[in-house]
């Protein structure tokens, strides 16, 4: 038995990895297969190819995964470390401008948590930043690095002052869920029920329509100044939609299982989680048009957010994970 190659090459709990290489006995006893040491399911199984679930409880970074009847052969894996637990992330998490980490407690819809946005800081401690705030869903940061969030309980986004004070910013925004800031200032706010509403001085105009998800919209500027969306539908194939400035829609890629959380890098890349069983994972776009190519293999992710500082986190709806290694880092709001 021979490993030639382990696609993707980074990695968090559950997701699939395919092992490729050569003389891979199936029969009549599967191989077993080690990642880290601990024993991972087989999900698909050829003479070429095995494909495993990556299991829990593996401390992050550089992990050996080897086949248990050739211990000549070992491959390597770039594991993402929990770096958060006991969430539960909507759409993306958010940095600020000196690697503090935002994630949300959103509960069920009209629950009131007991702490509704976390700060995680560069050390990995967390701590309690806003408790008074019901189903926050969606973060941003404006050009002054003042944080903003949407609550999808009664279509509002507050700003948050650097204490954790909350303070209405616009309401009657329907569903509020996806935020972003455009290159104009102005705050970009997606109503799942099918609309974006550009937000400028407190007041809401529709600026585009979209079809409506039966989860959220996740809202990214790019680099070409076009807001790009995704909307999770009940279809078995959903687009990345993108905007033009003017207010026009269409379909950027087309493709997609289930797409959420979406980010750029600093080489305008664009970073989308498909969270549709057995395709889970982080994919990236690059501008020159090739096909989407799957980087990180995970679980039911839901989002992501670039570290000033380099490096990404992953977030699936409870857990937030880091990956230090092999991602740029993206422009970062300047402190106020």
């Amino acid at each position: 038995m021979r490993i030639t190659a382990v696609h993707p090459l980074w990695a968090v709990e559950g997701g699939r990895v395919t092992i490729e290489g050569s003389g891979f006995s199936i029969d009549p006893v599967l191989p077993e297969v080690r990642i880290g040491g601990v024993a991972a399911r087989l999900a698909h199984a050829s003479s070429q190819a095995l494909t495993v679930i990556v299991p829990a409880g593996l401390e992050g970074g550089r992990t050996a995964v080897r086949l248990e009847h050739a211990p000549g052969e070992t491959a390597y894996v770039e594991m993402g470390a929990p770096l958060a637990t006991g969430l539960h992330q909507v759409d993306n998490p958010a940095f600020d401008a000196h690697g503090n980490l935002y994630v949300t407690y959103s509960g069920s819809r009209g629950q009131q948590a007991p702490v509704s946005i976390y700060v995680v800081r560069p050390d990995g401690s967390r701590e309690p930043f806003v408790t008074d705030l019901p189903n926050p869903t969606s973060l941003a940061f404006d050009g002054a690095g003042s944080l903003y969030v949407s609550s999808r309980f009664d279509g509002s986004v507050h700003r948050v002052d650097a204490d954790g004070t909350v303070s209405l910013f616009a309401s009657d925004l329907g569903v509020a869920c996806g935020i972003a800031f455009g290159p104009d200032g102005a705050l970009y706010v997606g109503d799942r029920s099918g609309s974006v509403l550009r937000v400028e001085d407190g007041r809401a105009t529709l600026f585009a329509s979209i079809p409506a998800s039966v989860a959220a919209f996740h809202l990214a500027f790019g680099p070409d100044g076009w807001l790009y969306v995704t909307a999770p539908t009940l279809a078995p194939r959903d687009p990345v939609y993108r905007v033009s400035p003017d207010g026009r829609v269409e379909i950027f890629r087309d493709g997609f299982g289930r797409p959420q959380g979406l980010a750029f890098d600093r080489h305008g890349n664009l970073y989308v989680v498909d969270a549709l069983a057995g395709e889970n994972g982080l994919y990236r776009l690059r501008p020159d048009g090739r096909d989407p190519e799957q980087v990180v293999a995970g679980g039911a992710l839901i989002g992501l957010a670039f570290d000033p500082t380099g490096g990404v986190v992953l977030a699936s709806s409870d857990t937030a994970y880091r990956l230090a290694e092999g991602f740029g880092a993206v422009s970062a709001p300047r402190p106020a």
